[in-house]
């Protein structure tokens, strides 16, 4: 039992990065946290964290036992589990990565906070590639494939994008009849935050593949402006048919060269792999399975 302590006082000192955040997780000073990490490194003859005077860093060999510990304690909970009685209800922190476009998704998460009470929801908005296991993620959600062996993955739907504008924006420059006549056109892009690159608008066009340049009348890293921006008038924009569907419906945006668009996205919910899934994950996947992309 003194071992499977230490190995959790560890777990925890190496996902914090502290043992001063450690202690106060475990309710106990951070010179206990350093005297036991200090007897685990002697009996294991290796050294799992470096340390100054301000802060730690965890090794290449600490990495390498931190993800067998945690292989350890999934068991533990995994045999627990299936010990009960009975599965318990979904309930605690649930820590999910979402993209940036991600608070289109809140409708969904909105009603699934509802339906489960007892799940508290942690939400991260980012674009970047995380780590799910080692940034202690319960799920992410991403578009395009995603290969790692410790994950599951399910599809959650597919989406396509429309080029859209108001219909006062249309009464003033025209309607486009083919991809070229963009280039007569107020163009509302996207950029990726990590690189600052352009998003390509997916669009067939007698130029070929990349060909056709675009005019750029103004620029977002994030898709809520941009649709904000054409729903004003101030131009056309290129968006994810999900994150534009009620204002397409209602005709505050107009879609245009739809014949023209070109491709299928896929939005994919990952989550770290085991052989007892937990009921708040289990509960999660499900319910976005289920109703993010309900007609």
């Amino acid at each position: 039992m003194d071992n499977i302590a230490a190995l959790n006082v560890f777990v925890i000192a190496a996902e914090t990065r502290s043992f001063v955040r450690a202690g106060e997780m475990l309710g106990v000073s951070s010179s206990a946290v350093g005297k036991t990490m200090a007897r685990l490194e002697k009996r294991l003859g290796v050294r799992l964290f470096h340390r100054n005077t301000r802060n730690i860093a965890i090794t290449a060999e600490g990495i390498m036992f931190l993800e067998r510990c945690r292989r350890i304690f999934s068991e533990i909970e995994a045999a627990e589990q299936e010990l009960s009685q009975t599965i318990a209800a979904p309930r605690g922190w649930l820590r999910v990565s979402l993209p940036l476009a991600g608070m289109l998704f809140m409708p969904t998460i909105t009603k699934f906070m509802r339906a489960f009470p007892d799940v508290m929801i942690d939400l991260d908005f980012t674009d970047r590639l995380v780590d799910v296991i080692e940034e202690g993620f319960d799920a992410v959600v991403r578009t395009g494939d995603m290969t790692d062996s410790r994950l599951m993955v399910r599809t959650l739907g597919k989406f396509s994008h429309r080029i859209v504008g108001s219909k006062e924006y249309f009464a003033r420059f025209g309607i486009p009849g083919k991809p070229g006549d963009l280039s007569a056109h107020l163009c509302l892009h996207h950029k990726y935050p990590s690189t600052g690159k352009l998003e390509r608008w997916p669009l067939r066009h007698d130029a070929g593949p990349g060909k056709l340049e675009l005019p750029v009348s103004s620029m977002a890293s994030t898709l809520e402006p941009l649709i904000g921006m054409a729903e004003a008038g101030l131009g056309v924009a290129c968006l994810p048919l999900f994150t534009i569907d009620r204002q397409i419906t209602d005709g505050t945006l107009v879609s245009v060269l739809a014949d023209h668009v070109e491709d299928v996205g896929e939005f994919r919910i990952l989550w770290p792999s085991s052989r007892q899934l937990s009921p708040k994950i289990q509960a999660f996947v499900q319910f976005m399975a289920e109703n993010l992309f309900r007609p």
